[in-house]
């Protein structure tokens, strides 16, 4: 016999709503075996009545208020102590030839042949309240101690005294505020006079709310609670996850936690699973370097790499890569640290350093599920790097990433980490480096007339500009008075061929490959990148600078077309 499910019960019931619905669900996955009913009670979103109500409701069993009761001496001689207290139940009346039995558990039908065996009666059964129970138990049968029954106030969400309930509600609204201002990550950050929270929106941090001193561990321990972190550990730093549904759409969370001095400080990083899986028209690419792009990610075989700081969007790039070659002939493996976004009909291999599983043991166990396509999170180590180089040259296509300035210093790089120049000239088939820029909010953006100096920073003259706009950020309601909305990214990427090749294998500079790959390799610099997207109105020479400005050095004067 099928039953309706309990929370849809209580919402059509009217005690939690979906929002309340949605958090005892998350509270239900962190704890193991936890039933939705006490998830809820635990979060004190309903009482116990309301509960045992709503399960009558469900397995249609009639509902006995004991709060009040007394058991006449004649039914308690009808049932003895100890079957009282194998079977959580009391009686509670004769009623036309039947003992009617009170219990808080509603599968008690399933033995139920067995209590008329040993009571040799006619049975029917009612639900009550676990501590109506208790106490109508203690009271006949002298089983345990009487407790407090405890209800809801009419109107009232919680006791006053019960702190709980609003530390709930207030970590509920940062996080739906986050996601709301399109964060990427939210900060709390406990000070000496207060709780401080930030959020970073399109790669800037600002204060979103200035709490009281005393909400810094209630609100903590709450979040170390959804993340299932150790809420005793307070002088290591902890990692954790926590997955939950937000304005109707799933959302991970990846919290790191660190001790500081006035508390500890957490940091979440938002995957939205919506906004995080993006085409590469999103991604900023334009023209030919879409092209381009879209031709190297679909050769058979070879390692290409995104390189760039943390938070430049190297991973979102990949996954856009992973979007195109996507198709029911093809196997893709990814190895991540951790899995961001989950890909549908892509194998996602996801690191643990605790149990020693880390890039290079998965990427020797990915190698003997013979797939076509490999991505690595991120290429750290020497160890790793052959184990991938060894991958691309034995017929796999290969995605990986790489912390460096720039492309051409990724060769470099792999050289450095102890990877031989031969093996690195052979495997790499293609660069990318990327940034990722602030665009201008197209309701309030003004043009104007760039300082000089502004323009010699990104290599541009007076003269170039040729009458084309530029355009700055002014700031209005829809961009909350920043002038910007959204990010973009500005890219350089070049493709090997056999002169970067040699170069490679010879053991060349930065700057000698640099200047090759512009030659044969089809490379045009971030700063060109940058100033064509200037030019165009999608962002601002300041915010150019502001991003890509330190490896400006390297690269010659930007050309415009």
């Amino acid at each position: 016999m099928s039953h309706k499910q309990l929370g849809q019960i209580l919402l059509e019931m009217g005690h939690i709503d979906e929002r309340k619905l949605k958090e005892g669900l998350e509270h239900q996955r962190r704890v193991p075996g936890i039933k939705i009913g006490q998830a809820l009670l635990e979060l004190n979103f309903i009482d116990e009545v309301q509960l045992t109500k709503a399960l009558c409701r469900q397995f249609k069993l009639p509902y006995v208020d004991l709060s009040r009761a007394h058991i006449s001496d004649d039914l308690v001689a009808l049932v003895p102590q100890q079957v009282v207290q194998d079977f959580g139940i009391v009686p509670v009346k004769e009623h036309q030839g039947k003992l009617i039995l009170a219990t808080d558990d509603p599968m008690i039908t399933f033995t139920g042949d067995d209590l008329r065996f040993v009571l040799n009666r006619e049975l029917s059964f009612a639900l009550t309240p676990p501590s109506a129970l208790n106490n109508i138990r203690a009271e006949a049968y002298g089983l345990g101690e009487k407790v407090e029954i405890k209800k809801k106030k009419l109107g009232e969400e919680e006791e006053e005294d019960d702190e709980e309930g609003p530390i709930i509600r207030l970590v509920h609204e940062i996080l739906e505020q986050a996601l709301a201002q399109r964060a990427s990550d939210i900060h709390v950050e406990p000070q000496e006079d207060r709780v401080r929270v930030r959020y970073r929106v399109d790669g800037v941090c600002y204060e979103a709310h200035s709490l009281e001193p005393d909400l810094k561990g209630p609100i903590i321990t709450r979040l170390k609670v959804m993340a299932r972190m150790d809420i005793a550990e307070h002088r290591k730093p902890q990692d954790g996850r926590i997955n939950l549904h937000l304005m109707g759409r799933p959302i991970d969370l990846r919290v790191s936690l660190i001790p500081a001095t006035q508390g500890e400080s957490i940091v979440m990083r938002i995957l939205d699973r919506e906004a995080g899986l993006v085409d590469l028209a999103d991604l900023g690419f334009v023209g030919e370097d879409r092209d381009r792009f879209d031709r190297i990610v679909k050769r058979p075989n070879g390692i290409f790499l995104v390189t760039g700081p943390t938070g430049s969007g190297k991973t979102t790039t990949l996954y856009a890569a992973l979007k195109i070659l996507n198709r029911p002939n093809v196997k893709i493996i990814t190895a991540e640290n951790p899995v961001e976004y989950h890909l549908a009909g892509i194998n996602q291999a996801e690191v643990r350093h605790d149990i020693g599983l880390d890039f290079s043991r998965i990427l020797r166990a990915m190698l003997r599920q013979a797939p076509n396509i490999i991505l690595v999170g991120e290429i750290r180590d020497q160890e790793t790097a052959e184990i991938a180089i060894q991958a691309a040259l034995t017929g796999h296509l290969v995605f990986s990433t790489l912390h460096t300035n720039d492309a051409p210093s990724a060769l470099t790089r792999l050289i450095d980490m102890g990877v031989k120049p031969f093996l690195a000239a052979t495997a790499v088939m293609s660069v990318m480096a990327q940034r990722l820029v602030r665009k201008l909010c197209q309701t309030c953006r003004q043009p104007h007339d760039p300082a000089p100096s502004l323009l010699a920073a990104i290599g541009v003259t007076k003269e170039a500009l040729a009458g084309r706009e530029v355009y700055r950020a002014v700031g209005c309601k829809e961009c909350r008075f920043e002038g910007y909305r959204g990010r973009t990214g500005i890219f350089e990427l070049f493709q090997m061929d056999a002169t970067l090749r040699e170069l490679t294998y010879k053991g060349a500079s930065t700057s000698e490959i640099r200047e090759q790959a512009r030659i044969s390799g089809g490379l045009r610099s971030l700063r060109e990148d940058g100033v064509r997207k200037v030019l165009n109105g999608t962002t601002t020479i300041e915010e150019i600078l502001r991003v890509a400005g330190a490896v400006f050095a390297m690269e010659e004067t930007a050309s415009i077309e």
